[in-house]
């Protein structure tokens, strides 16, 4: 059973006074339990619209997108709020954390949506979480005394705490430099693993993507399968 499939699905949109936009078209992607996909591409490639898609946070103009094997159509808005609460995690460029809260409430968050021993153990929930992403420490701290390395790394616990079985991340290493970067990634990809999600990551970085099993290079709003030259050559034209 595939946990996210897309068959041959289109977005459009309708600008005022303007002609439609086709962003994404014939787009056909499969993403198992514990996949690892990237997926490169320019500015205005799609890829915001895709990650919208992808995150259940719009709907195809056209072509069939599942759940679990279910059509995503098929859900009301606030069933499909709930799957995305659940069951996916977002990891963005920007860590978008609260400044007014520690790095320990910043990460409970997500649990106040929560049901039942999750929302009651939300402060132990996402305590067990920093621990898990090297902030043991770091708990009580406000996110204008972490660094930036820190602050992704609060950010993921934030994304991660609920046990999503889809992490999404959209150039998660953009803000950072090289070295932290690469911790960074190699910190949500050993999360994924041990927690067995799928991790689907649009980066523009060629080393970042390669890290991958499986690569696909967004262009134009066409999704085509990439090897690792292709990979490379689209990833330096994008630099």
């Amino acid at each position: 059973m595939s946990l996210l499939e897309l068959r041959d699905v289109t977005r459009t949109v309708i600008p005022p006074d303007q002609p439609a936009l086709t962003i994404l078209n014939g787009v056909d992607l499969t993403v198992e339990p514990g996949d690892r996909i990237s997926i490169v591409g320019r500015s205005g490639s799609g890829k915001s619209t895709l990650l919208n898609l992808l995150g259940l946070l719009d709907m195809p103009t056209s072509g069939l997108l599942t759940f679990d094997d279910r059509p995503v159509k098929s859900y009301s808005g606030a069933a499909r709020d709930r799957v995305r609460g659940a069951q996916i995690g977002f990891v963005f460029q920007q860590f978008n954390l609260l400044p007014g809260r520690t790095a320990l409430e910043n990460v409970a968050m997500p649990l106040l949506y929560a049901e039942g021993r999750s929302f009651w153990r939300r402060k132990q929930l996402a305590a067990e979480m920093l621990q898990e992403v090297g902030l043991g420490d770091r708990m009580e701290s406000m996110p204008d005394r972490l660094s930036g390395g820190e602050q992704q790394r609060v950010a993921i616990a934030r994304s991660l705490v609920r046990g999503p079985r889809l992490i999404l991340a959209d150039e998660p290493t953009g803000a950072l430099d090289l070295d932290t970067g690469s911790s960074v990634m190699q910190l949500i990809d050993e999360v994924a693993t041990r927690t067995g999600a799928a991790l689907v990551t649009i980066t523009h970085d060629p080393a970042i993507a390669a890290r991958a099993r499986d690569h696909f290079r967004l262009d134009r709003g066409v999704l085509t399968r990439a090897d690792s030259d292709e990979l490379a050559a689209a990833s330096e034209a994008i630099s």
